[in-house]
């Protein structure tokens, strides 16, 4: 069964930490700081990748994590970069994030990074200054980023075949293509999109049988409004009507139904081609198809186009498939929206921070840099403690705060964590 959301937890690798360490060798005299970097920790990539149908292979596998970056050593002997992961979803796949922005996985090949791996920490070694000779910290790894995805695919169809259950959507497709759909009369045989392809003139087009359609669908009645984003990415829509419903319904009504659901669901879809296609034909009289045809016609005006269908005689079926194949424009499914050759999507860091004062007069710096240089340091070492009081100076932090009236003695809170910071 066609899995077409999923929702995954990734976790990119965190970074080593930095070694302190000394060399102290016989006969090496001023041996000196020599401790290694900690590598940087993986991160989690989504690839979109073409051989894939559906979001299946995420039906029983939730959390996704990269490897984490070693520990440096002695000797400035780095930590290796951790494993980083690749997760391949199938083209048509919506990735919304946790801040509610999305990514279109559409263009086979495109990567996108949804974890950053951690920095690893820096260590000893590259701490020595002329007036520190011995520096006894280093910087601890970061930790690689954590968030929760909401997967959606939506299928990659040229056109979308829409309309009641049981109104013939699967029979036609099977008679158009060589898809083998679930065919039964009773309502919604079709539980799920089920894809077919016409070849012909050097050209293929890929066409859905969408779920059927009732009123209500776009705020989730019978099949719900789960299908319709399937319809999404077409660049036609064959709205199949039956022209002698069993249950004595009106077509005109039927047709107005499926019509005002599409527009619910999307405002495109609205303004999407049309192509009506009167099905089951072979359960009425010739003089009855082509009446409804002209009426129909006279109706919809001369930007729909009208076809008298019957999947059981095969009549009309290959004359819809030619001018299918001649009329759907020859572009990209969803237009200037798919980029050309491999394309990579990596978030920027987030550099900036806030400065805030609370009643009681306490100074709150915020920002996901300024988090991640605190959690770098031991604070319970004094030589870190002043290497984080001179980072802070260096990118701005005390100057911002004397900007908006901080005086020595005030607490500042970053991070969680209260200082008292010597502004000079």
């Amino acid at each position: 069964m066609l899995k077409d959301s999923a929702t995954i937890d990734v976790h990119a690798g965190d970074g080593g930490d930095g070694c302190i360490s000394f060399r102290r060798e016989a006969h090496v005299p001023r041996g000196g700081p020599d401790g290694g970097d900690g590598g940087r920790g993986g991160e989690v990539t989504l690839v979109c990748n073409p051989q894939l149908r559906d979001l299946g292979a995420f039906k029983r596998k939730r959390r996704f994590a990269a490897g984490r970056g070693g520990h440096g050593q002695g000797a400035n002997r780095h930590g290796a970069d951790g494993d980083s992961l690749e997760i391949d979803v199938p083209p048509g796949t919506v990735v919304t994030l946790e801040d509610g922005s999305t990514i279109d996985m559409v263009s086979p090949g495109t990567r996108f990074v949804v974890a950053r791996g951690g920095k690893g920490g820096r260590g000893n070694a590259h701490f020595t200054t002329a007036t520190r000779q011995s520096p006894r910290f280093s910087e601890r790894g970061v930790a690689g980023e954590e968030s929760e995805l909401h997967l959606q695919l939506k299928l990659l169809a040229d056109v979308g075949l829409v309309g009641l259950p049981n109104a013939g959507k699967s029979s036609l497709l099977a008679s158009m293509t060589r898809a083998r759909p679930k065919v039964a009369d009773y309502p919604f045989t079709t539980l799920e999109p089920v894809l077919g392809t016409i070849e012909a003139d050097e050209r293929q087009l890929v066409i859905a049988d969408i779920p059927g359609l009732i009123e209500g669908a776009s705020e989730g009645a019978g099949l719900g409004d789960e299908f319709l984003a399937h319809v999404e990415r077409t660049r036609v829509l064959v709205h199949v009507l039956d022209l002698a419903p069993l249950d004595g319904s009106d077509p005109i009504v039927n047709h107005t139904t499926v019509e005002a659901e599409l527009a619910a669901h999307n405002e495109r879809l609205s303004r999407l081609p049309r192509i009506l296609a009167l099905s089951k034909a072979d359960l009425v009289s010739p003089d009855e198809a082509a009446a409804a045809k002209a009426e129909w016609e006279q109706r919809l005006g001369p930007d729909v186009p009208v076809m008298i269908t019957s999947a059981a005689t095969s009549m009309g079926v290959a004359d819809l498939s030619k001018f299918l194949v001649r009329t759907v424009p020859d572009a990209p499914i969803i237009g200037d929206e798919i980029p050309e050759g491999r394309t990579i999507y990596r978030p920027a860091e987030n550099r900036g921070f806030d400065i805030d004062r609370d009643d009681e007069g306490v100074w709150t710096v915020s920002g996901e840099g300024i988090d991640q240089l605190v959690a770098r340091f031991d604070l319970e070492n004094d030589e870190a403690l002043a290497e984080l009081e001179r980072r802070l100076r260096l990118i701005g932090v005390l100057r911002a705060l004397e900007d908006r009236g901080f005086e020595i003695g005030e607490d500042v809170e970053i991070a969680g964590i209260v200082f008292e910071l010597d502004a000079e």
